[in-house]
């Protein structure tokens, strides 16, 4: 077993499954919906994503927290006494105040144990690619037995060749959000335009095309993963909010191209939900460049 843990969030929307397989801990953001608070555990314990999903439907907008200095400082105290270090894969910092949070409670903590190891990674990623980042991280460290500085190198060299491609399918959420303009989603939304975005090198959403209707949106992510996909087996990453259809269509032109070794299609959590709303398809692979 390693001497140091990976420490990462949950909007990683990994599977609980993966996340119990490399041993990661997972510190929890909360979302708020029509006036209650829940926890986003990757499990979905409290509330299980299609009913969140549904609610979004029904008109509810959903609101989001980010994890507090306090809430790292209280989970990572009794690990440090253990014995362990510590490397931390924080959500974005471009997206979330999370990162700062991890940084300013590691601050705190590296006076109150100097002899022990806390090193942060911004992944500047989100959703399943955050996850993917993660994941193939630990299953590096697993495989090659990596020190915890290995690790994070690993995990550096890496983070620039995860590609972040992604759709709505209602625009609405990205407008609240500030991503797209009050009057560019109106037009959308009349025009039946969907925009495709992606998570850039600082990890922040970029629009980048515009594709007429869903079915045109999805053959966009495939054709991006085209342009830039490293070659050889393929490792890929799908979240989708409440589409599995549409996943499943994604998948399979992926399959019927590439060999791939890995295909992972899991829900993306109420966190990153509340702001690309339902029908959000999300395509995450290992590429030239993001």
């Amino acid at each position: 077993m390693s001497k140091f843990i990976i420490l990462t969030d949950s909007t990683t929307d990994l599977p609980q499954k993966l996340a119990d397989k490399y041993q990661l801990h997972v510190l929890q953001l909360k979302f708020n919906l029509n006036g209650k608070e829940y926890v986003n555990f990757l499990d979905g314990r409290e509330l299980d994503p299609k009913l969140f999903y549904d609610a979004v439907r029904q008109g509810a907008q959903p609101t989001t927290s980010q994890i507090n200095p306090d809430e790292y400082i209280s989970y990572l105290t009794p690990l440090l006494k253990e014995g362990k270090d510590i490397l931390i894969m924080s959500f974005s910092s471009q997206l979330s105040g999370t990162y700062n949070s991890a940084r300013i409670a590691a601050d705190e903590l590296k006076e109150k144990f100097p002899k022990r190891k806390i090193l942060l990674l911004d992944t500047k990623s989100a959703s399943l690619g955050e996850g993917m980042l993660v994941y193939l991280t630990a299953k590096a460290q697993k495989e090659k037995d990596l020190s915890i500085e290995d690790t994070l190198a690993y995990g550096k060299d890496l983070l620039p060749h995860i590609a972040h491609w992604f759709t709505v399918d209602d625009v609405g959420h990205l407008v609240r959000g500030g991503r797209v303009s009050k009057v560019a989603g109106f037009v959308a939304k009349i025009a039946n335009i969907k925009p495709v975005l992606h998570t850039s090198d600082e990890g922040k959403l970029v629009p980048r095309h515009k594709a007429i209707g869903r079915k045109r949106a999805i053959k966009a992510l495939f054709d991006e993963m085209v342009k830039t996909a490293k070659p050889g087996k393929q490792t890929v990453f799908i979240g989708h909010g409440d589409d599995l259809e549409s996943a499943d269509l994604l998948a399979g032109m992926i399959k019927e191209k590439y060999d791939v070794e890995e295909l992972v299609i899991n829900m993306i959590g109420p966190v990153i939900g509340a702001h690309t709303g339902q029908g959000v398809l999300a395509l995450f692979f290992v590429a030239d460049h993001r």
